[in-house]
């Protein structure tokens, strides 16, 4: 199955880059927007000077459990710089997002507490709040995780929307907040003892 078709098939429509969009990513920017495809996983990122973003990270339920996505992270870890990532809040009807939490806990990522993050599907037309989780080898503070969370919204996520999409997403000030109020930890319920 093509690398695109598993992304698809996992990942909720309103989270999901068009195949084009993608495309573009890894031809026009393919200094920093990475693919590392496998016969039992995608992963999807870029890399800048400061930071990680990890755009998709996909393993195959039939190679969940045996230590593909922590080997994955891992490597990403060895680049010695933070490591960030949006995820769905946990959603009880759909117990991938608890599984998917409980997973980033292990792996020693932390809950962006002050960021608020909400965009407008240009697919759906629907708000979709997503959490921000990151892993820093240093003492990457917040405002660090909003900085590198900015110029990802800036430079990716919204890479040629309107010729991809036939519409721009909202404006990075709209999407995304700083807050000096902490949010409740959504990793707190799966954090080892």
């Amino acid at each position: 199955m093509n690398w695109y078709k598993k992304l698809n098939e996992y990942f909720p429509v309103e989270e999901m880059k068009s195949q084009e969009h993608m495309e573009a990513l890894l031809k026009d920017k393919k200094t920093v927007y990475k693919k590392d495809e496998g016969p039992h996983h995608v992963l999807m990122y870029v890399e800048f000077k400061n930071f990680v973003f990890v755009d998709y990270l996909f393993v195959a339920k039939s190679a969940r459990g045996m230590g593909l996505g922590r080997t994955l992270l891992n490597q990403l870890k060895t680049k010695d710089k933070p490591i960030l990532l949006e995820v769905e809040p946990v959603d009880y009807e759909d117990t991938d997002t608890a599984k998917r939490l409980k997973f980033y806990a292990r792996e020693d990522f932390e809950h962006a507490q002050s960021i608020g993050y909400n965009r407008k599907s240009l697919a759906t037309g629907e708000a979709n709040q997503l959490e921000i989780l990151y892993w820093s080898p240093s003492d990457a503070g917040e405002k660090d995780i909003y900085d590198a969370m900015t110029k990802t919204y800036d430079e990716i996520h919204t890479y040629k929307d309107e010729d991809f999409y036939g519409k721009k997403y909202e404006p990075t000030d709209k999407v995304l907040v700083f807050h000096t109020e902490r949010k409740k930890d959504i990793l707190q319920p799966f954090a080892i003892v």
